[in-house]
């Protein structure tokens, strides 16, 4: 006699996940994640060496080019990066008001995490797992922890 297990029925429906590693999804998402990306990064007044740094140390000139033509097919480190990015913007103007969460990014921060500096210096120093905290933690406290 055999005894299955099964999980319960649920109603959450989960949505497939989206393989970067497939050219053709990056083909369709880098238009919208480098026009999101410029227009998250003029709304936080982004130096450009800072935007250059967050999407990875970008050179100068490719910089200029991406900024000017958004017709390009991103590397998954790069939409990773821009997707972490666009999330914590997000998260930001659901948990405050507009001028906050533009500033938020800039503003000296005493959680454990920031040490005292700005979000925006420990995601410079910190990279993609970097962003990723602190997307986990705005995520969390959207999620009332």
């Amino acid at each position: 006699m055999s005894h299955a297990y099964a999980y319960p029925t649920s109603h959450f429906e989960t949505t497939p996940l989206v393989d970067l590693n497939a050219r053709p999804e990056r083909e369709r998402l880098s238009r919208s994640a480098l026009k999101g990306f410029f227009q998250l990064a003029a709304a936080w007044q982004l130096r450009d060496d800072d935007a250059r740094e967050l999407l990875g140390g970008l050179s100068s000139s490719s910089f200029y080019e991406w900024k000017k033509n958004h017709e390009r097919v991103l590397e998954v480190d790069r939409i990773t990066r821009i997707s972490y990015l666009l999330g914590i913007y997000k998260a930001l103007h659901i948990l405050y008001g507009d001028k906050l969460a533009d500033e938020w990014i800039r503003l000296p921060n005493t959680n454990a995490i920031f040490r005292g500096t700005t979000p925006l210096a420990y995601m410079l120093g910190g990279g993609l797992l970097a962003m990723q905290t602190v997307r986990r933690l705005l995520d969390a406290r959207r999620g009332g922890l």
